[in-house]
């Protein structure tokens, strides 16, 4: 039951990491991947909120595997901002590349940390 669960929010969250890629991307005008700055940020958050929930026991293990697990772990994609990063410093934009893994890392970080603080404020 445990992989199921898994496999259908990655089944979501795999197609919507590439929808929302291509609709931000599009919006804008610069070699800077906005599209998996945007899907790395908003998985961030929403695994943040759901840690939080679980931790408080407003969510149960079912919705951390099916949301957590499998819909952030679709969502999310370390890979290609690892290779987004490390294309645009093949590239000669360094600045970009510095800037995507400084901003990745911290806006990441930043967006767990807020899921988790508004977690604890709705269900204490």
């Amino acid at each position: 039951m445990n992989w199921l669960l898994v496999v259908a929010g990655a089944a979501v969250g795999a197609p919507l990491r590439y929808l929302t890629d291509r609709y931000v991307q599009s919006r804008h005008d610069t070699v800077f991947p906005w599209g998996t700055f945007t899907v790395n940020v908003a998985g961030s958050l929403i695994l943040g909120l759901l840690t939080g929930a679980v931790t408080a026991g407003a969510a149960s293990s079912h919705a951390q595997l099916l949301l957590g697990t499998g819909l952030c772990g679709g969502l999310t994609t370390y890979s290609t901002f690892s290779y987004e990063t490390l294309r645009l410093a093949a590239d000669g934009a360094r600045g970009y590349a510095a800037a995507n893994a400084v901003a990745s890392v911290a806006a990441g970080l930043a967006a767990a940390f807020a899921g988790v603080a508004a977690a604890r404020a709705l269900w204490g």
